[in-house]
């Protein structure tokens, strides 16, 4: 689940025009100690992901409160130093990676120098990277692989988060992310 900071929902959870209240984007998970919310309710829009790498392609970081050690790490590989980034530091850096204005903000890069986890469009479809291979991204899961290209791509993974990739953060995937490597070209199924 990610968080933008309050809420930008009217009260019969229509989105409004506007996508964010603050540069604090974050993915938590769904149970946290046994809280119950009420979603799109009084105090902010909830969004819901994939898994982890869709949530990093949006760019969001991890909580620290529901993600501690996640977001702990992550901050660490973030700064690439010994101690942690701070989470306004963080959210600078990647509040002006994610936008272009209000519109979201691609970068070119050679899909082969990519980490696992980064995201990119392809021929206007969304792939994730892993391993040997490019996942098709649906809102359902990834249902098809194709073997990963030296061809260049616009990536949707802000550059501070493809650098903590590299850095070897290995971020949550949507099980049918495992059932879909290897099978290049075919549909994954759904039971797998």
């Amino acid at each position: 689940m990610g968080n933008r900071g309050g809420k930008f929902h009217t009260d019969d959870k229509k989105l409004t025009s506007r996508r964010w209240v603050s540069r604090q984007w974050i993915c938590c998970v769904l149970d946290f100690k046994s809280r119950r919310r009420d979603v799109w309710g009084r105090y902010y829009t909830e969004l819901f992901f994939l898994d982890e790498v869709t949530a990093f392609a949006a760019g969001h970081r991890p909580c620290f409160e529901c993600r501690r050690k996640d977001a702990e790490e992550f901050a660490r590989l973030f700064s690439g130093k010994k101690e942690r980034a701070s989470a306004r530091a963080m959210d600078e850096v990647l509040h002006a990676e994610r936008l272009d204005e209000k519109a979201k903000r691609t970068h070119r890069r050679k899909i082969d120098a990519l980490p696992d986890g980064a995201m990119i469009v392809l021929d206007g479809e969304p792939y994730a990277v892993r391993g040997d291979h490019l996942l098709r991204w649906t809102p359902e899961g990834y249902d098809r692989t194709i073997p990963r290209l030296s061809a260049s791509a616009d990536v949707l993974t802000p550059p501070a988060t493809i650098a903590v990739l590299a850095r070897d953060y290995t971020p949550l995937w949507h099980p049918s992310a495992a059932c879909s490597a290897g099978r290049s070209g075919e549909v994954a199924r759904r039971s797998c």
